[in-house]
């Protein structure tokens, strides 16, 4: 993404979209009752609103940073319709979207009863997702998900960490030179790593990197997942890192706190063909430490792309994650 070409940003970008919308809209024979506004604005995405007489519609068009969310979001509607955004209308070109409202997010529920019983009837479901997911890897690599598997992930670690400049050295929150310097010496370490999780038996499959609780809606019965831009085919227990950050951040828990052991064995409990949840928490450690490297490759790529006048605004990101990583490794 070059200086001046975020694509919301540039003139007559939003009488195009704006005519988009009323055109499938009509299409849908959905009445129109009001403006259209634009209330998430990003370099990643935007999000465009309109009062319709069947309820809030909203459309959302995504940078080709996230560019295979568009064609994603499609595919998985086709498999688990209840649990994906209801798509009125799709161009997968200019990577547009028109969908129904998904309803209240999780995180309103969980900030308001302070409890996380909520994620026991989300988990089950997503699990479900992933492990149907995992038989598509192709599919999904084809239309551009991210390649995380572990096979590659010990050459894209390789290469982030090269790019020094990317690396904050020394600046607040960020690596020191001497974590920095850890980091260039533990390659073969974090080649082991993946190696070690790929014997695990669980298979690698379709994994959301930004699961957290204000991308899960919850309507009448029904359990959505939204905003798959940062998904990777790789391991499913990468999905615990956001995960659990986020409960940490709407509940305001410490990393210790009983309500997030609750929540990892929830998770791991949906996958007993391949152990006890005890014999797979040590997989799922092994799964955390190695998506936070997997979490730093994400947004390397995209504040890689992002116009020279933003990046400093997110760069502090890729150095934080790494920083996490490296000081989980024992000495």
């Amino acid at each position: 993404m070059n200086e001046n070409n975020i694509p919301w940003s540039q003139p007559g970008w939003h009488a195009l979209a704006y005519e988009w919308i009323r055109t499938e809209l009509k299409r849908c024979a959905i009445p129109i009752m009001g403006e259209i506004e634009q209330p998430h604005f990003r370099p990643w995405s935007t999000v465009l609103t309109v009062k319709t007489a069947e309820g809030l519609v909203f459309f959302k068009a995504t940078a080709p940073c996230f560019g295979h969310e568009t064609a994603l979001t499609a595919f998985l509607s086709g498999f688990a319709p209840q649990n994906i955004p209801q798509l009125l209308a799709v161009d997968l070109d200019r990577r547009w979207m028109l969908m129904r409202d998904s309803g209240t997010p999780l995180r309103r529920f969980i900030r308001r009863t302070r409890s996380v019983q909520r994620w026991q009837k989300v988990l089950p479901i997503f699990a479900g997702l992933q492990k149907g997911m995992a038989s598509h890897q192709a599919e999904l690599l084809g239309m551009g998900v991210f390649d995380r598997r572990l096979a590659v992930l010990p050459g894209l670690f390789a290469r982030l960490i090269s790019d020094e400049s990317a690396m904050q050295l020394d600046q607040e929150d960020s690596l020191t030179t001497a974590e920095y310097q850890r980091l260039g010496a533990f390659i073969p370490g974090f080649t082991s790593m993946c190696a070690r999780l790929a014997v695990s038996g669980v298979p690698e499959t379709l994994h959301h990197d930004d699961f957290h609780d204000g991308n899960i809606f919850i309507q009448d019965e029904s359990i959505i997942f939204t905003d798959w831009g940062e998904s990777a085919v790789s391991h499913p227990f990468f999905t615990l890192v956001v995960m659990l950050r986020g409960l940490e951040n709407s509940l305001d828990l410490q990393p210790d706190a009983a309500e997030l052991d609750t929540l990892r064995d929830w998770y791991l409990s949906q996958w007993s063909e391949y152990g006890t949840v005890t014999g797979l928490r040590p997989v799922a450690r092994l799964a955390e430490q190695v998506g936070l490297v997997n979490r730093a490759l994400t947004w390397h790529n995209l504040i890689s792309q992002l116009p020279e006048s933003l990046r400093n605004e997110y760069a502090i990101a890729v150095p934080s994650y790494l920083k996490d990583f490296i000081n989980s490794i024992e000495p």
